[in-house]
């Protein structure tokens, strides 16, 4: 592994210096208006790290020149995750800050890099040259606005030829972001650019959580929730600088993005599918209730019924996964407090569903019990089962709802518990 003063005097560095526009007095060059906001800083500009020595000195000497130019109070934190090939060297020899990550991944990267910050503002930008940070005014601007999070946009900045795979740009962010908007009404149109501004008061707001590349999503959606003020500016996102493989690697860390926004959305991953399949369940064993049905040539009887009732089970207990994992998320602090919840554990009570959950069971107990008598009347003989199991069944999915709306009464209380 090359040393830190193989890295800095190479021959190569100058000439890449060069190549993208830095003058070459800037690369030894300490900002004075970086020096003098250190105690004070307005801005931090924060790169989270990871093996990054061939692009890191540039975007720092950018960021620096940004500050210098536009005479902006601010501070340079590298955020370093425990990179091997003299990151953190780089760093300090060009006057940035370096925070230690004990942990691997760009959220805990991010979290940490700004539990660390000094200024009222944190731009945060990846530290491959894929960003330019000598153009941070747009979202200084917005900040000074009052703007709570500022989102670069790349779809309307420009992507210049190689810098987002195909399906990045056509398939996942787009996804993502439209996604986000039917989930949670987020008024981004760019959920995964990686350059973006807040203040420290909302930092401490949303309260961020993720450790891995889901934590861009994280963001936005929290932000969202708390209904903190959100924008967006034009970025142009650029081929990156490195020569090794990048650390993105799209179809997991899409995956982990989408996962996120279902977990933080019980309505969407368990409440609406539950409603549909109860829905569909109740409809189709009424319709079957009276008797055998026809479509076609298939006659539908009560095998039908038997699996309508498993539906409607099957989609009570998906309902019920959203009161409980919305009230945990809110209990752990995932979510944010929501007063529609709060008014249905108002209204519905524990004693409520224990007495609902009685009745239920009461109601499926004597519809069996019904059945027993019939039979004992035949002699415990033979009995039709078309006729039977159009009792059987819906006493059996009492039975069940009855069973199950107790259990979660107590369950449901027990996690309220922990907020109170």
């Amino acid at each position: 592994m090359s040393t830190v003063s193989e890295i800095s005097e190479s021959k190569s560095q100058p000439a890449r210096t060069e190549a993208l526009g830095i003058n070459k007095a800037l690369v030894n060059y300490e900002s004075p208006i970086a020096g003098e906001g250190r105690s004070n800083p307005e801005v931090t500009i924060l790169m989270p790290c990871l093996n990054e020595s061939e692009t890191l000195e540039v975007c720092i000497r950018k960021a620096q020149g940004f500050l210098d130019s536009n005479q902006v109070r601010g501070e340079i934190v590298v955020s370093d995750s425990g990179s091997n090939d003299g990151s953190q060297e780089i760093a300090r020899k060009c006057g940035a800050r370096v925070v230690d990550v004990p942990i691997r991944g760009y959220g805990a990267a991010l979290i940490y890099g700004s539990s660390e910050a000094r200024g009222k503002y944190v731009i945060m930008g990846d530290s491959d040259e894929s960003y330019d940070f000598s153009t941070l005014q747009p979202f200084v601007h917005k900040l000074r606005e009052g703007y709570d999070l500022v989102i670069g946009n790349r779809l309307t900045g420009g992507i210049k030829p190689g810098a987002m795979p195909w399906k990045n740009r056509w398939i996942g962010t787009p996804a993502l972001s439209s996604i986000g908007w039917i989930f949670f009404r987020c008024p981004v149109g760019d959920f995964n650019c990686g350059l973006r501004g807040f203040s420290m008061d909302a930092f401490r707001e949303m309260n961020l959580r993720t450790t891995g590349m889901e934590l861009a999503s994280e963001m936005i959606v929290k932000a969202t929730l708390l209904k903190l003020r959100i924008t967006e500016v034009p970025t142009t996102l650029s081929l990156d600088g490195r020569s090794r493989a990048p650390h993105l690697r799209p179809w997991r860390d899409g995956w982990r993005h989408l996962r996120f926004m279902l977990l933080c959305s019980p309505r969407w991953l368990f409440l609406y599918p539950g409603l549909l399949l109860v829905m569909a369940g109740l409809l189709s064993g009424a319709w079957l209730l009276p008797g055998p049905r026809m479509i076609g040539n298939v006659t539908l009887d009560i095998h039908t019924l038997f699996f309508s009732a498993i539906g409607v089970l099957i989609g009570f207990q998906a309902m019920l996964f959203a009161v409980f994992s919305k009230t945990f998320a809110i209990a752990d602090g995932l979510l944010p407090p929501d007063p529609k919840m709060d008014r249905l554990y108002r209204i519905f009570v524990l004693e409520i569903w224990l007495v609902v959950g009685a009745l239920l069971v009461a109601l499926g107990l004597g519809g069996a019990l019904s059945r027993v008598v019939i039979w004992e009347r035949h002699g415990f003989g033979e009995l039709d089962p078309t006729l039977v199991m159009r009792i059987v069944i819906p006493s059996g999915l009492s039975l069940a709802l009855g069973c199950q709306i107790i259990l979660s009464a107590f369950f449901l209380s027990l996690l309220r518990m922990r907020r109170k």
